[in-house]
């Protein structure tokens, strides 16, 4: 199972945003993200979700909740 965790480095050493329940020895694997590459993930996903939300064939489940 792979899970994304974000995380910042302080004093040289990796800091997870959020609470992650891992056995002591896990494997762990880090990518290190540039900010411009960050932005750039950022953006891809944002067209990707709007492509999904902003689409006419979902229309037909509003009407159907009309009804």
């Amino acid at each position: 199972m792979m899970n994304a965790v974000k995380g910042i480095v302080r004093q040289g050493k990796i800091e997870l945003l959020e609470t992650v329940d891992l056995p002591e020895g896990a494997n762990v694997l880090v990518t290190v993200l540039e900010e411009e590459d960050v932005q750039f993930w950022q953006a891809a996903s944002q067209t990707a979700l709007d492509a999904v939300w902003d689409n006419e064939e979902d229309d037909v489940y509003a009407e159907l909740l009309k009804k």
